[in-house]
């Protein structure tokens, strides 16, 4: 892909990422074919400063981990009203990882799947 398209995507969707992994999608979007352009436009990252907003509001119901597709998860803290709040306040905490590490897990099925 050339570079002023992997400039573009890394741009707009840096942000979803961690830090660390960065340069490993650069790369990877660096030896992508041309082709996989209009399928990377399509996907849709999750905010984590959203998903943080949203633990905040909704996270004792497990609101944040259904919105993850953490199914499981989400029906545990909504059975344990969020672990009596203490898995609440830890997932504040841990939400905005949660969050980067599935758009990271996103990105790569998107390029095996190409």
């Amino acid at each position: 892909m050339d570079a002023q398209k992997v400039d573009t995507f890394m741009m707009a969707n840096g942000k979803y990422f961690e830090a660390h992994h960065l340069g490993w999608v650069r790369e990877q979007l660096m030896e992508a074919p041309d082709d996989m352009w209009p399928v990377l436009q399509v996907k849709q990252f999750k905010d984590p400063t959203t998903m943080l907003i949203i633990s905040l509001i909704g996270g004792g119901l497990g609101i944040d981990r259904f919105m993850l597709g953490d199914t499981g998860l989400g029906v545990g803290k909504l059975l344990t009203c969020g672990g009596a709040g203490i898995w609440t306040i830890v997932d504040w905490f841990m939400i905005m990882q949660a969050t980067r590490e599935k758009n990271m897990v996103q990105f790569q099925n998107a390029l095996a799947g190409y």
